[in-house]
């Protein structure tokens, strides 16, 4: 068998209601930057048309999308649809599929406190993973359109390699 190495994470789709909106709310809150512009796609015979069509169906008629970028290359496609629905719970994390994405800034709190500032929600109190013992910290929140961000203090393999929750 082949030997198997560990990809890289490339991007991320997320759904929002309004593409400038969410744009704004990306630069001014985590400091993500545009990489192009919101560009409107229609459903026709075109090379990115087809594509779509293969990934949406046929009827979608057209949609906007912006690309940007986060601090470590990681980029986030922001889609903006024309029968856009806001679901009443967006965090029906029983269901599969992606309940949340996660960012990383060693000031949690203030973190917090600039995305609800900027009209978005806090889910829980900022908690401890090591409470005095070691400083990693989390909290679950909401961007002003309900997707559930993730804020850890530290980076994944150093709050997760110390056994996080194990006995």
């Amino acid at each position: 068998m082949p030997q198997v190495y560990p990809r890289t994470f490339s991007h991320i789709g997320i759904s929002v209601p309004d593409v400038q909106a969410a744009i704004d709310f990306y630069t001014q809150v985590l400091g993500w930057y545009v990489i192009m512009e919101p560009t409107t796609i229609v459903e026709d015979d075109s090379a990115i048309g087809v594509m779509c069509s293969d990934v949406f169906g046929p009827g979608w008629e057209s949609f906007r999308i912006a690309h940007m970028s986060t601090g470590d290359r990681i980029g986030v496609e922001l889609f903006e649809f024309q029968h856009q629905e806001q679901p009443d719970n967006n965090f029906e994390y029983w269901k599969t599929g992606i309940f949340h994405f996660c960012v990383q800034d060693p000031d949690v709190e203030g973190l917090a406190a600039r995305i609800v500032a900027a009209g978005g929600k806090q889910r829980m109190p900022v908690r401890e993973y090591y409470p005095g013992e070691k400083p990693f910290r989390m909290v679950y929140m909401e961007d002003p359109f309900g997707n559930v961000i993730e804020i850890y203090s530290h980076s994944y393999e150093l709050t997760y390699a110390a056994g996080a929750y194990q006995n």
